[in-house]
């Protein structure tokens, strides 16, 4: 089985807690709207938030759920993030979970992980900064991302029946589309990294 043809994960995480919030309900959506041969994992951050905020003084002391988040981060093939804005930014328990799975910091699982960014909002998008803090903190800790699309999804009160499920046709296209960029994006690294490998192999070997 060749690198591209394996099955491909895809770990998503979203930035609230609250269970019936329109992030985690468009996570859920995700879920169903993946390329052939790819699943989406969701790993929710409610006992992240139950846990002392982050401590730098005690990196090597790993709560259990944090252990389990980096193991999910380290075995996934690509990230997505799912976000609301608070406060002009994101929310803390995301913020926290991300500080966390990259210490210590030779243990960084996030580095060289390639992430996609996903945003959902009740309100207008034009107003909102959380993305711009996101991918600074995902380029902070050497994650690779994907610079376009970059989706906000917006008024999404109107996009969820009243059983959480998405409706709107455009709104699942573009997820769609984010999906399969993120994954062509993550599938053309892997062969470059690769590539990098080969020649370095070929290289070292004319030098002996």
């Amino acid at each position: 089985m060749s690198i591209i043809d394996k099955q491909f994960t895809i770990l998503g995480i979203a930035g609230s807690t609250t269970e019936l919030s329109y992030n985690r309900l468009a996570l859920r959506a995700a879920q169903k709207l993946v390329p052939d041969n790819t699943r989406l994992e969701i790993f929710d951050l409610d006992e992240i938030e139950d846990i002392h905020l982050f401590n730098p003084r005690q990196v090597r002391l790993l709560p259990d759920v944090v252990v389990e988040l980096k193991n999910s981060v380290r075995t996934a093939d690509a990230i997505l993030f799912v976000t609301l804005e608070y406060e002009n930014s994101i929310p803390a328990v995301l913020e926290d979970a991300i500080n966390r799975a990259s210490t210590p910091r030779e243990d960084n699982v996030w580095r060289d992980k390639p992430v996609a960014l996903m945003s959902v909002t009740i309100s207008d998008s034009a107003k909102m900064h959380n993305l711009k803090r996101l991918r600074e903190l995902v380029q902070f800790m050497k994650m690779v991302p994907l610079n376009e699309p970059e989706l906000i999804i917006s008024h999404a009160a109107g996009q969820f029946d009243m059983g959480g499920n998405l409706t709107d046709d455009e709104t699942k296209n573009s997820i769609r589309q984010l999906l399969s960029k993120l994954v062509e994006f993550s599938n053309d690294l892997t062969l470059m990294k690769h590539k990098r490998l080969i020649l370095d192999a070929i290289n070292k070997a004319g030098a002996e």
